[in-house]
């Protein structure tokens, strides 16, 4: 008789474990979202990625007049970039060149964040949490954000401040055709930058395609990330 009642009654609390363990984009609807649902898509869903992105080393005086530049490029990825402090000098010979360094002018690691702006779950999760609208793009396609870009000061229109990255951004597939942003745009924050990019919905990316890897270049920084398309699932279709 014990028995009878105990294993009914486990199964339904693993049942419910289970339940609770699953994130909000599987468990619920979107409408049923709290705000704390929210943010955990915005911050641990398939759709988001941190990533340690690089940060390539400053040319010297004689690698710029060789490549025809008169001093350190600028713009957004470049100027806000590197630390403050000068830092100590190495010896020539171990830095490419043959000139002493600072050392912040060495490759180097900074954090950053990935969004998947244009799929429906990241749009109710920024509504929620009323961040909606704030560094998506006018115009259909697929939208990805780069959040943290290290800069300050950026006021010029954002058409203009990403026309010079458009170029560097694509998508990637195994068994296809690279895809390049068709725009991008730049918006200052408080403390740093946000690039978001376009890519157009002709490049029909499909669930048989298993990964996506997004690449950018953004001035000295470079960015690679893959994304896997099984987990991307909202209501059981993919949504990007």
């Amino acid at each position: 008789m014990f028995r009878t009642w105990v294993q009914p009654l486990l199964l339904i609390s693993a049942v419910a474990l289970l339940a609770a363990a699953d994130p909000p984009w599987n468990a619920k609807p979107a409408a049923q979202w709290t705000e704390e649902d929210a943010r955990q898509v915005l911050t641990e869903s398939p759709w988001v990625k941190v990533v340690n992105a690089g940060v390539v080393r400053r040319l010297t005086e004689d690698e710029l007049r060789e490549s025809g530049q008169m001093g350190q490029h600028h713009g957004v990825g470049y100027d806000g970039v590197d630390p403050k402090y000068d830092g100590p000098k190495l010896p020539a010979d171990l830095i490419t060149g043959g000139n002493a360094r600072s050392t912040r002018s060495l490759p180097r690691a900074i954090t950053l964040h990935l969004r998947w702006e244009s799929a429906l779950p990241v749009r109710v999760a920024e509504f929620k949490t009323r961040e909606v609208g704030a560094f998506t793009l006018e115009g259909d396609g697929y939208q990805i954000a780069v959040y943290g870009i290290p800069g300050t000061g950026f006021k010029g229109d954002p058409q203009q401040l990403g026309a010079p990255l458009t170029k560097e951004a694509m998508l990637k597939r195994d068994g296809k055709r690279d895809v390049r942003a068709s725009r991008c745009e730049v918006f200052q924050r408080a403390d740093d930058l946000v690039v978001t990019y376009l890519f157009p919905l002709s490049a029909e990316i499909v669930k048989s395609d298993m990964r996506v890897a997004f690449e950018a270049h953004i001035g000295r920084i470079v960015v690679m990330q893959s994304f896997d398309l099984a987990k991307m699932k909202f209501l059981g279709k993919l949504e990007l």
